[in-house]
């Protein structure tokens, strides 16, 4: 893969999104979300979602992981879904909002483990008509890494993991002072109980010490 290329992989990520707390070691892709959250919003009829970012509703009162994160990952701390969507008169305006709120907070709670706390829309389009067929989008593409070493075996077997995934360059990144993995999901799996699974079982095939990161790059519903 050329720099070029592994630079393009790395921005369709999007944002490093916390999950759980400080003390948890844990992210997921934005890119990862977006997906959740898209296939949610198409059941609700008349809306049609456009941009769609998450981050941190104060960056400042973010608290600082407990191991170290992926590079530009955000601390951890609540979170807010900004969204714009076009709607059609199917409701009145308040109505269709509503329900497209509470699906994405749903969703991004329930199905993500994700701290949003806020989700704010914003109406961009008035359409005459409902939305042609608004497609349930699936999970991004997955690339699977085969694993190679005793830190990616473990994580590629624990409970959850679908694969390991080579986003960021290679599925387990080993430094001096920490360890950090990379894997996608299982249909069926909470987010965030798998990235606990994975530091749980590469901490105990390393025994040595090391803290466990992982970032999780794609979710299966």
């Amino acid at each position: 893969m050329t720099t070029a290329d592994a630079v393009r992989r790395r921005l369709g990520l999007g944002r490093l999104l916390p999950l759980g707390g400080a003390a948890d070691g844990a992210w997921l892709a934005e890119q990862a979300a977006d997906a959740v959250l898209r296939h949610a919003s198409a059941e609700v009829p008349g809306v049609e979602l456009g941009r769609l970012r998450l981050g941190l509703v104060d960056p400042e009162t973010a608290d600082a992981p407990a191991v170290p994160p992926p590079p530009s990952a955000l601390f951890p701390g609540p979170l807010r879904v900004d969204a714009e969507f076009a709607a059609a008169a199917l409701q009145p305006l308040p109505a269709l909002a509503s329900a497209l709120r509470e699906a994405l907070f749903t969703a991004a709670v329930d199905v993500l483990d994700l701290a949003v706390t806020e989700v704010d829309l914003r109406v961009t389009a008035l359409l005459d008509d409902a939305p042609e067929s608004a497609t349930a989008t699936g999970p991004p593409e997955v690339r699977a890494v085969p694993a190679t070493d005793p830190a990616g075996t473990a994580a590629a077997v624990a409970r959850g993991v679908a694969c390991l995934t080579a986003t960021l360059g290679t599925p387990v990144h080993s430094a001096a002072d920490h360890v950090r993995v990379e894997v996608a999901t299982a249909a069926g799996h909470r987010p965030l109980d798998v990235a606990l699974a994975v530091r749980e079982a590469v901490s105990k095939a390393l025994a040595d010490g090391r803290p466990v990161s992982v970032l999780i790059t794609a979710v299966a519903e």
